[in-house]
């Protein structure tokens, strides 16, 4: 269920809660050329305008609840792409419990296997260009020709 789902399921479970105990509610909750989706399209319209990102419940219902309390009311334009955060507590079916978990084992394997397919780096290995002298045929490496060449300083102390 998308969050803008559940968004909605919420108003309507609270409007038809109000409608119930209150019946001067329930006359302007049944007026014709009102519904939910409007409803619910003035409410993000009217967030959007506030440029607020959180609300308490109280005043996002009140937001619904003037919808139907108004006859002469904007809605405003569908909002696409919109998201919406509720702090309910959303029950998965079963099955999107299976599908859920079958994501994450799939994300989990191309993980793995995307680390497997990474080759590691090989450590540096340092080599040493061996020199050899034709005059005697004996081979030394490049650090301890340096070393012949430069020449020693006695230390002072």
């Amino acid at each position: 269920m998308k969050s803008t789902d559940l968004f909605k399921t919420t108003i309507e479970d609270y409007l038809d809660a109000r409608a119930f105990e209150d019946l001067l509610f329930m006359e302007k909750y049944q007026k014709e050329g009102k519904n939910l989706d409007d409803c619910i399209t003035f409410i993000l319209n009217e967030v959007q305008r506030s440029k607020i990102n959180g609300y308490t419940d109280s005043e996002i219902f009140s937001m619904a609840v003037h919808y139907y309390d108004e006859d002469k009311i904007k809605v405003g334009q569908p909002i696409k792409n919109g998201n919406v955060v509720i702090n309910r507590h959303v029950e998965l079916t079963e099955e999107e419990k299976t599908k859920a978990r079958e994501k994450a084992v799939d994300e989990l394997k191309n993980e793995i296997k995307t680390k497997m397919r990474t080759k590691p780096s090989k450590p540096k290995v340092e080599t040493k260009a061996r020199v050899i002298h034709m005059n005697n045929g004996k081979d030394t490496t490049i650090q301890e020709e340096v070393k012949k060449k430069e020449p020693t300083q006695t230390s002072l102390f």
